[in-house]
């Protein structure tokens, strides 16, 4: 495992000093366009994750993590690291909002496009940092809390995991997109960022957090069903221990189940209408209709008079099989008696049989197929015939032969 990572790293370190020039780029701009860096080298560091396209159509960006290292390895102060706290994050992004309208209404372009940039870098972080939270509690749901040793260890994990998606749900509901529309007033760039990628991203955040809440809860009540059997069992071999003459007692000889053996689930379950529920008051009211209507149609129809019922003998009767029928077994044991081949029309044709060619080739096979396995196998069919001149594939059976195996 840590060779795995050991090569993992110095082959993303490698990444690093090969492509310094546009990671600089991207760091000092912001981002880089697609024209600086050639497809092979822009899909590789798409790859590795060192740049990433926030949406369809932008520029390249610098991942929020290597952004964070080289803010860390510079001291760059002019690049403030977002804060987790969501709070934070909105009042920098509001500074900033107001910075670049204020440049824009005194006409300083040059400032506006660089507190522009730096407003576009924010947004895109924190919606990556929202990302990134919901990959991560995914990750750590997949393998159910795999790296941790104990059953109390996992509960703790799932405690804290629940803990953090109820902090960063919180935090979320601070975010107020019709104070954001105001800020961003009619400035498309700006209404662009604040209100509908950030709302876009946000509101999957959520939905990506409601579901991961769930499978959180579920594994917490998975992890102490788990967890109260073993303490039962724990008990149990305890008890043992201490009393090892202990024999368990006939329990089906007591009049009433103990009630920790008695954990069987009832096969049919208790059911009563509620007549107190309001909101089931027309399905009752249906219901009940119905039950009146059919009680006047069986008061409103005539009793007819019943006839005598007499039971009869039954009478006894023999299906005849058919004649063509016939004429196959006849045909099977000429094959049996001569053990030679036997052509099926040659044979229809001396016994002058009355059905057409196509039928009783028909009937001959289908006789040979209805035999039993054991004495369809004392038996060897071949067709006479050849294939069709057009469709190919097609085979046209002009005559059939039937000889002992």
């Amino acid at each position: 495992m840590s060779g795995n990572l050991h090569q993992a790293g110095v082959r993303f370190l490698r990444q690093l000093g090969r492509h310094a020039e546009p990671i600089m780029d991207a760091y000092l701009s912001g981002s880089v366009p697609d024209q600086a860096l050639e497809p092979a080298v822009e899909e590789r560091l798409v790859k590795d994750g060192i740049l990433y396209r926030p949406e369809p159509g932008a520029d390249l960006h610098l991942r929020r993590a290597v952004r964070a290292l080289l803010e860390e390895a510079l001291r760059d102060d002019r690049n403030r690291q977002i804060d987790a706290n969501t709070g934070s994050a909105l009042a920098t992004v509001k500074t900033l909002a107001a910075h670049y309208k204020e440049a824009r209404h005194q006409g300083d372009y040059a400032a506006a496009d660089a507190y522009l940039v730096d407003l576009k870098e924010h947004v895109y972080s924190f919606s990556e940092g929202l990302g990134h939270s919901v990959r991560v509690l995914w990750s750590r749901i997949n393998n159910e809390f795999g790296y941790v040793g104990s059953l109390a260890a996992k509960i703790r994990e799932n405690e804290l995991a629940q803990s953090q998606v109820s902090e960063l749900l919180a935090g979320l509901e601070l975010i107020d997109f019709s104070e954001l529309a105001e800020t961003a007033g009619e400035l498309r760039e700006l209404r662009r960022l604040l209100v509908t990628g950030l709302q876009r991203n946000v509101s999957s955040c959520c939905q990506e957090l409601g579901v991961v809440q769930g499978r959180l809860l579920e594994l917490l009540g998975r992890f102490r069903k788990i967890q109260g059997r073993t303490r039962l069992l724990r008990g149990w071999l305890l008890h043992a221990e201490q009393q090892p003459d202990y024999r368990p007692g006939s329990h089906t000889a007591l009049p009433q189940m103990p009630q920790l053996l008695n954990l069987a689930e009832p096969l049919i379950a208790p059911a009563a209408v509620n007549i107190h529920d309001s909101s089931q008051e027309a399905e009752l009211l249906a219901l009940a209709a119905q039950i009146r209507a059919q009680r006047e149609e069986r008061a409103s129809a005539p009793l007819a008079e019943a006839g005598e019922l007499v039971l009869d003998a039954v009478e006894s009767f023999e299906v005849q099989p058919s004649p063509i029928q016939l004429a196959v077994q006849e045909y099977l044991c000429e094959v049996i008696e001569s053990g030679k081949p036997v052509s099926a029309l040659t044979w229809w044709h001396a016994r002058a049989l009355p059905w057409d060619p196509e039928t009783w080739l028909y009937q001959v096979i289908g006789g040979y197929e209805a035999l039993p396995d054991e004495q369809r196998a004392c038996f060897q069919l071949d067709p006479d015939g050849e294939a069709h001149p057009v469709f190919s594939g097609n085979f046209i059976v002009r005559d059939i032969s039937l000889w002992l195996a």
